[in-house]
């Protein structure tokens, strides 16, 4: 009887075998094609995410932001931002005071030798100068690229230990289509992760990198290059080992959750923090070679070679320990597969605040041009250091910063 079932049984499957041949034949597919086909279902449906021509578009953009000798001003604090600094110099926060400002920096003669880039605040897209002209075509003209910052800030991340997630994807899609119409050719979108004896959780990990993929792809529909900026705050007590760990584990993150959304990183930026201790570290201090080692070991380790560049946010260093610290960066001799530069916002603009004081407009610009010189050479390894004034040596750093 059990002989009888297994002949039986036998029979039954070189029957399906028969049909199924019959089948391929009848369809005109052998069964290698078949199994392709049934693996590819299994994996989920993929299409290109993009066309080649908004590839090319995506990817000439980036390379430009990455230009030798060149970096991305960072002029999209927002209004409440702003306002602190203004206030540094006495200075009421309101919109005239607000676009005299960005007025300063964005006229600047010759701005465009060491200036790739700037990011807009949504308010400063809409400004005009006192002549009429838009602020996105004077940068144009220029030949800087105007960015957009596309986030809404930073909101709480329910459940965890005061970590965060940030919000604006709801009508991106929409926000992302006019600014690239209004002139704007690269965006920008901030998270910011923790370090304590209990954070970055698994959570703040996964729900940051997925938030910032989805930004990413977005922007990449809308023509934008999409700088990612994953910022691990320098607050805390922790030392560099700690530092470079979890920026480590922090980067890998980001790069599997674009690699999951389709992000075309030949047209995308990275905007990390540099590896340096907590601003609270008690050991023996830290040379800007050592930070530099390991910031590019951590890169190596998780960005891959395909990103064009990467844009180092200042992080609350004074400038010129920025401006130490990517020449560092670009000095260590391991290979590095991307372009080094910076996307300063305090580290360029501290002693300009100090030298406008509201009203001196040509010593605030060549303040500017003195910090976009030296960043420019450090984007080279060339910088070889300066004689500067007592503000470029202060420390910028605001505990739990958002802009």
């Amino acid at each position: 009887m059990i002989i009888w079932t297994l002949i039986r049984t036998i029979a039954e499957l070189l029957f399906l075998i028969a049909v199924s041949e019959i089948f391929c034949l009848l369809r005109g597919v052998n069964r290698t094609q078949l199994q392709t086909k049934t693996m590819t279902e299994v994996g989920g449906s993929w299409k290109p995410a993009l066309s080649p021509e908004q590839e090319k578009e995506l990817r000439e953009i980036a390379r430009k932001l990455v230009a030798p000798g060149k970096g991305i001003l960072a002029a999209d604090e927002s209004t409440g931002t702003i306002g602190k600094r203004l206030a540094t110099i006495n200075m009421e926060n309101n919109v005239e005071n607000r676009q005299k400002y960005r007025q300063l920096l964005f006229t600047t003669p010759n701005i465009g030798e060491h200036i790739s880039g700037a990011i807009l605040f949504e308010e400063t897209f809409n400004q005009k100068t006192d002549k009429g002209e838009r602020f996105v075509d004077v940068l144009k003209k220029a030949g800087v690229i105007p960015g957009i910052k596309v986030d809404l800030g930073v909101v709480p991340l329910a459940g965890t230990l005061g970590e965060g997630t940030t919000q604006g994807l709801d009508n991106l899609a929409k926000r992302a289509a006019e600014f690239k119409k209004g002139g704007c050719e690269f965006a920008k979108w901030r998270c910011v992760l923790n370090i304590s004896s209990h954070t970055p959780s698994h959570v703040a990990l996964l729900e940051n990198a997925n938030v910032l993929a989805r930004y990413a792809s977005i922007c990449q529909q809308a023509g934008l290059v999409p700088i990612v900026e994953p910022e691990v705050l320098c607050d805390g007590d922790h030392d560099i080992v700690r530092a470079q760990k979890v920026t480590e584990q922090t980067l890998a993150f980001v790069y599997k959750a674009l690699s999951d959304h389709h992000v075309y990183l030949e047209g995308s930026l990275l905007k990390p923090n540099m590896v340096t201790p907590g601003q609270s570290y008690k050991g023996e201090k830290v040379s800007h070679e050592e930070i530099g080692e390991a910031t590019v070991r951590t890169l190596l380790r998780t960005v891959p070679a395909a990103v064009p560049g990467i844009v180092f946010l200042s992080g609350g260093q004074s400038e010129l320990d920025a401006t130490a610290n990517l020449n560092a960066i670009n000095r260590v001799s391991l290979q590095k597969p991307w372009r080094l530069s910076f996307s300063f916002g305090r580290a360029l603009q501290a002693s300009v605040l100090k030298a406008w004081m509201g009203k001196n407009v040509e010593a605030a610009q060549k303040q500017f041009i003195v910090r976009a010189t030296a960043n420019g050479m450090a984007t080279d390894g060339k910088y070889e250091g300066e004689e500067a004034s007592a503000t470029a040596a202060e420390s910028l750093f605001v505990a739990k910063h958002t802009y």
